[in-house]
């Protein structure tokens, strides 16, 4: 099956790059410019595509990420320390992304005569992400089967959907993912700042996972203190 990945940079996208090469036929890599401050994670994508020696779109939507204001990601607002699940990581939200981007994506793959997009949604985006839930994804498919009726025929994988990002990692070190070219932070400085929900979440996520991490953070402990009280399955 001819796939496309939607392929941030980050560690979940590049891991399901991995995957898709090993399970599918990998035919390129799809990555947004919305105006968000940590895109040098474009650059990670960008590298995972030459590494997998596919074809990598970086598609400029940065008029659009314009308008879509009230985001940390966009807006010059404070990216909150903390756990994933806490309320204050609401502020991340960046209105309709994945509704989107995905949109764009299926018409990529319908012009380029390709069976399917993939996407690494996962169980722990839930709680404050709405579009990264099965309900979204089962009902995109179903508004896309009604927008290339006729025309193309594409389906939307998101094997994550169900899953948590420990059971990411794990398939990702299954699958030769090389983490450490992989960024998550939200507040794209040097190095992993360790306090955003994204780097509690990547930090996390290799504990559970039993898998070394290769991540460089500024603050490798807070973590611990972060996680406490939350359970991984409470938060899918």
């Amino acid at each position: 099956m001819k796939t496309i990945v939607v392929c941030s940079g980050g560690l979940d996208s590049v891991s399901l790059a991995h995957k898709i090469d090993a399970e599918q036929d990998l035919i390129g890599l799809v990555s947004f410019d919305y105006g968000q401050r940590h895109r040098k994670e474009l650059d990670y994508a960008a590298a995972c595509a030459l590494r997998l020696g596919v074809s990598h779109q970086i598609i400029d939507m940065r008029s659009i990420g314009a308008q879509l204001t009230g985001s940390a990601l966009t807006d010059d607002l404070d990216v909150p320390d903390g756990h994933y699940a806490e309320e204050t990581m609401r502020v991340t939200v960046v209105p309709n992304r994945n509704a989107i981007m995905l949109a764009v994506a299926f018409g990529v793959a319908a012009a380029q005569s390709a069976d399917a997009v993939a996407i690494a949604v996962h169980g722990g985006d839930h709680f404050i992400y709405p579009d990264c839930r099965p309900g979204f994804i089962d009902a995109f498919q179903t508004m896309q089967d009604h927008a290339l009726d006729g025309y193309a025929s594409v389906r939307l994988l998101a094997p994550y959907v169900n899953g948590s990002k420990a059971d990411i990692v794990t398939d990702g070190a299954k699958h030769g993912t090389p983490f450490g070219d992989t960024w998550s932070c939200y507040k794209g400085g040097e190095t992993h700042c360790g306090r955003c929900g994204t780097c509690v979440e990547r930090r996390e996520a290799f504990h559970l996972a039993g898998v070394a991490d290769p991540t460089e953070y500024e603050d490798a402990d807070f973590w611990k203190a972060a996680t406490d009280g939350f359970r991984a399955d409470e938060v899918r």
